[in-house]
């Protein structure tokens, strides 16, 4: 697997933020990307859980991150973030996001991330579509 740059401010995966979650992500041989994780307190929602909104960011940036590997410069338009058990936090989690499909004004992908046993514990599907006004002035290696 290949280990992506991380980029700058970034909230999921910026080193140059104090208060990033901290991610590093990999490409694997099939285009997708993963990463294992802990989330920690700073990521709390209900008592010893993952917040939501967390597990959502770090989908979304997860899923956005398959699509810029593919070469697209995009957003996100829409995300859909079904939760079905709750993180517990301090407990490794694995996160992998995929290009489903490719239509001429939109991309579509998927993302779970799986808790220790491997039970998906959220899962997302998100639209993005082309917005390289947003990031003319970025470049992520």
């Amino acid at each position: 697997m290949q280990q992506l740059p991380e980029h700058g401010s970034c909230f999921v995966c910026g080193k140059d933020n104090p208060h990033s979650i901290g991610i590093t992500w990999y490409l694997n041989d099939h285009g997708d990307i993963e990463a294992d994780m802990v989330f920690n307190d700073a990521q709390q929602g209900p008592p010893g859980h993952v917040h939501g909104g967390a597990s959502a960011a770090v989908l979304d940036e997860a899923m956005g991150a398959a699509v810029w590997r593919a070469g697209y410069s995009v957003a996100a338009v829409n995300l859909e973030i079904n939760y079905s058990r709750p993180v517990p936090l301090g407990q490794k989690v694995s996160i992998k996001a995929r290009i489903a499909e490719v239509h001429p004004r939109k991309i579509l992908t998927t993302s779970e991330m799986r808790l220790p046993d491997g039970t998906v514990a959220v899962s997302g599907r998100g639209v993005y579509v082309e917005a390289p006004q947003l990031f003319k002035d970025v470049s992520f290696g």
